[in-house]
């Protein structure tokens, strides 16, 4: 069956409009859920066929199962410690390896205090359908930036990976209300998961509802819905997020 963008697709269905209306092959991206046979282009997962200019195609679809790609931020749990190399649960098929030399500093003497529960914000250094997920807490300079081991006292919960990527989407407006009405750290893991850490139990559990509230509300009610939440009270603009 012949599909559309914006339609939905299943899959083994053929996008049609991929290689027509994008220009040249080179130009044409395909994103996840599209995979190319010769000139064919075919679904494979169910979910809407969607664009973004010049010529990127994807399927846009509900899921929990966080599929890792290279250079994406995630906020993942350690598990245990196997040797030299940290065991972390990123909510994804199987569980990423994180070396002790991946951090800010870190040598044989001084090696990083990371137990077991520890909540790291990472990034995904290696990411193949054949291989352990790897990450690393450093940018390409060796800073460790806002990444690493983050506070024990912040809350982490799990939420669908359509939800992140409808908060971490610049047209949101989540980040700019939670600014204006609460003081918060925010880790965003593409991975669906987040983690907060805000003056109180009460903000942090005000600021997490709000934050899942947001899936199935439009831009123009989330105002609303935030005022219903935190009865209008606002705070210093002190939100830093670490998207």
């Amino acid at each position: 069956m012949e599909v559309s963008v914006q339609d939905v697709a299943m899959p083994g269905d053929v996008i049609k409009e991929i290689f027509k209306s994008g220009g040249t092959k080179e130009k044409t991206i395909l994103g996840p859920g599209l995979r190319r046979d010769g000139d064919v282009v075919y679904a494979c997962k169910a979910g809407v066929v969607k664009k973004r200019d010049p010529s990127i195609y994807y399927i846009d679809s509900y899921q929990k199962r966080y599929i890792p790609r290279r250079g994406e931020s995630v906020v993942g749990v350690v598990t245990q410690k196997a040797g030299d190399i940290f065991k972390v649960d990123i909510g994804a098929s199987e569980q990423a390896s994180l070396s002790y030399m991946a951090f800010e500093g870190a040598n044989k003497r001084n090696r990083p205090n990371v137990q077991a529960g520890d909540v790291v914000y990472a990034k995904l250094l290696v990411a193949s359908k054949d291989m352990e997920p790897e990450l690393i807490c450093v940018d390409s300079h060796g800073k460790k930036g806002k990444l690493g081991i983050l506070s024990p006292d912040g809350m982490l919960f799990t939420c669908s990976i359509n939800l992140v990527r409808k908060i971490l989407n610049p047209e949101c407006p989540l980040i700019n209300m939670l600014s204006k009405r609460k003081v918060c750290e925010l880790a965003i893991g593409v991975n669906g998961k987040v983690w907060i850490k805000s003056r109180s139990v009460q903000d942090t559990i005000g600021i997490a509802n709000a934050i899942l509230a947001t899936e199935y509300t439009s831009t123009e009610n989330m105002k609303a819905i935030f005022d219903e939440l935190f009865d209008g009270i606002a705070a210093p603009n002190d939100c830093s997020t670490l998207p």
